[in-house]
């Protein structure tokens, strides 16, 4: 049974977080932020993790700290899913094409927490969140997940289709990264015997 829940409060924010790595995809946000809703529910759909968020922040100073805190309570619930990740596939990539813009992500799930992000954006909204908030979220989510995380988006000059195809791979390539190799599923994906 590879699930978590977090509930993570502060003076800022107020988070509850479900996950079952092992699920369909279902999810149920309620973030307050529209378009980190509509990332989330496209994490939850393509990585088919069963993910539920129910968040209330400071949205009236603006989003920071809820974006931030939520990315730190699904890294957690993720973290705490995976147990001692033994029979992991561990290592993970995913090249996204949306319309005209092409992000890779890549992941590995090693318990050393690190975050490269070379993704641009043309404007500073994307719907009403800053698109400098979605760097915060990935750093957050990689710190607290304890995963190596690499995001580049190539090209594109739709800074919705930009957003989308970072959540979108990083979907892709933790489904691939958390699944169980059936060839290894007794085994700790590393020569050190442990992650």
């Amino acid at each position: 049974m590879r699930k978590a829940e977090i509930t993570r409060k502060t003076s800022e924010t107020d988070i509850s977080v479900a996950i079952d790595l092992d699920g369909t995809g279902a999810h149920s946000m309620a973030t307050g932020i529209g378009f980190l809703d509509h990332m989330l529910d496209q994490l939850a759909k393509h990585s088919l993790i069963d993910i539920s968020v129910k968040a209330k922040g400071d949205l009236q100073i603006d989003f920071h700290h809820t974006a931030e805190d939520i990315g730190i309570a699904l890294g957690e619930a993720v973290k705490k899913a995976l147990g001692d990740k033994k029979g992991i596939r561990r290592y993970a990539s995913s090249d996204l094409p949306m319309d005209g813009t092409l992000t890779r992500v890549a992941i590995d799930v090693s318990g050393r927490p690190f975050l490269v992000w070379k993704v641009e954006f043309s404007r500073d909204k994307v719907g009403e969140m800053d698109t400098e908030l979605f760097r915060e979220w990935f750093q957050a989510f990689a710190m607290n997940a304890g995963v190596t995380l690499h995001v580049e988006t190539f090209y594109g000059d739709n800074n919705h289709h930009i957003a989308e195809s970072a959540f979108k791979a990083l979907a892709r390539a933790l489904r691939d990264a958390v699944e169980i190799d059936p060839r290894a599923a007794d085994r700790i994906p590393s020569t050190k015997g442990t992650l």
